[in-house]
């Protein structure tokens, strides 16, 4: 049959939907992206924000629509709003036929087995250990990076976040299984691994009773064909001496580190649930380019918390100024039925918000700028990641660039090159967050 599979919201929800890719392609469904000749939809599904909550519901109703003007049987909706609203999906949107949480995307060839079959709509949403039934991946990220995802799951309950409740606890994936993992993605030609969870610094405290990141960076980088490691999702309370040395000497760990801090002023960070303070994450910041100076730091940032003031977004905007983090996204807070921020009454009006968060890009732009200058002159490797249409210009990424979130290098070369390659670079030019170079 043809299947039509769609994924919405973050890397980790994508790691998912290429688990249920492999299960389904191992089950004999064909894919599809066309959408009137599709005979099963999935749409793994996101309700972070509002905006993303939206979404998720438009692509269930547009989806739906094909049960009467193209060849679709089944419609199953998975992930985060299938999770938090279960209920209401299956009240509401009565063209879905089966309704599986973020525990469940193992269960997903049963599901559609069962509505193919006209079942009663099934709704599964446990958040206890982890899935089962490992197919392997299919990926979706053209070959040669992949996410690895460590853990799911959180036990922060920052004030504003509604993951815990639709994530469950922190739960490591145990080290053997990502092992075997992230051999399978290298026997496949994965060259970059990228390691995800809520919160990656706190992988292993709940199997083995202490922090095991630093330990599982070195038995990753010991897998044949991986050249990059990178970490994301690194709270910054959690980042030990243990894990600055091994990113600092194992030479297949990225200096880089994405470390979402999401405010400067002390009261909101307390108001925010957040476990540091401002000092905090100066130290940290100061370890972490004590120990590599040449590392990139991705950070993250939330305007218009409930009680901010404008003095306290222009101790941020000082911050900011001060730190020059290399890499900065900023969004407006969103309101999450359900947390405790929620119901805080002193909310900042959206216009606000939209405005301070301009403001705080503005800066950052600046700062980006700056920052890839200095770079103008300097060598670097890249990893090629395709080529601009119609030109001989090569697209590549630094250590310095995550994919999807971060800057580009172009490279016009009359050599052949190919996606996954990794080449020598110079870098002659800049923009705000891309760099111009030619191949060495």
């Amino acid at each position: 049959m043809k299947l039509l599979f769609i994924s919405l919201g973050c890397d980790k929800n994508l790691v998912d939907s290429e688990h249920m890719l492999a299960m389904l392609a191992k089950d004999g469904f064909t894919m599809t992206d066309d959408e009137q000749e599709a005979e099963v939809i999935v749409v793994n599904s996101c309700c972070f924000i509002s905006d993303a909550m939206e979404e998720s519901i438009q692509t269930l109703i547009d989806m739906g629509q094909y049960k009467q003007n193209g060849c679709l049987k089944a419609l199953i909706v998975t992930g985060c709003l299938a999770q938090r609203y279960a209920d209401d999906i299956a009240e509401q949107i009565p063209e879905v036929d089966a309704i599986l949480g973020t525990n469940s995307y193992d269960a997903i060839v049963q599901a559609i087995h069962e509505a193919l079959a006209g079942q009663k709509p099934s709704i599964q949403k446990p958040l206890v250990g982890l899935p089962e039934n490992y197919a392997g991946r299919t990926l979706t990220t053209g070959g040669h990076f992949a996410h690895l995802k460590i853990a799911e799951g959180c036990d922060k309950h920052c004030t504003y976040c509604v993951i815990p409740s639709i994530r469950g606890s922190y739960r490591s994936v145990p080290m053997e299984q990502l092992l075997q993992e992230a051999t399978e993605l290298a026997e496949g030609g994965v060259k970059e691994l990228i390691l995800v969870a809520q919160e990656t610094t706190l992988y292993g405290v709940d199997l083995y009773g202490r922090k095991m990141l630093p330990t599982l960076l070195e038995k990753l980088s010991a897998i044949d064909g991986i050249r990059w490691i990178r970490l994301q999702y690194c709270y910054p309370e959690e980042i030990t001496e243990e894990l600055i040395a091994v990113m600092a000497q194992n030479p297949k760990v990225c200096h880089y580190i994405d470390m979402p801090i999401q405010h400067a002023n002390d009261t909101i960070l307390q108001r925010m649930g957040r476990k540091t303070s401002q000092a905090d994450i100066r130290a940290i910041v100061q370890k972490l380019r004590a120990a590599m100076p040449d590392i990139c730091i991705r950070t993250t940032l939330i305007c218009g918390f409930p009680g901010e003031t404008q003095a306290m977004h222009e101790e941020l905007a000082t911050f900011v100024s001060e730190m020059k983090f290399d890499r900065l996204g900023c969004f407006a807070y969103s309101r999450q039925e359900g947390t405790p921020a929620d119901q805080f009454a002193d909310q900042v009006e959206e216009e606000q918000k939209a405005l301070w968060v301009e403001d705080i890009m503005m800066l950052q732009q600046e700062i980006a700028a700056t920052c890839n200058e200095s770079l103008i002159g300097s060598e670097v490797d890249v990893f090629i990641e395709g080529k601009v249409t119609d030109e001989q210009v090569y697209i590549g990424r630094t250590y310095r660039d995550a994919p999807d979130v971060d800057g580009y290098i172009f490279l016009p070369s009359e050599a052949e090159l190919m996606t996954g390659d990794f080449v020598r670079g110079y870098v002659t030019g800049s923009y705000e967050y891309d760099l111009i170079g030619e191949l060495q």
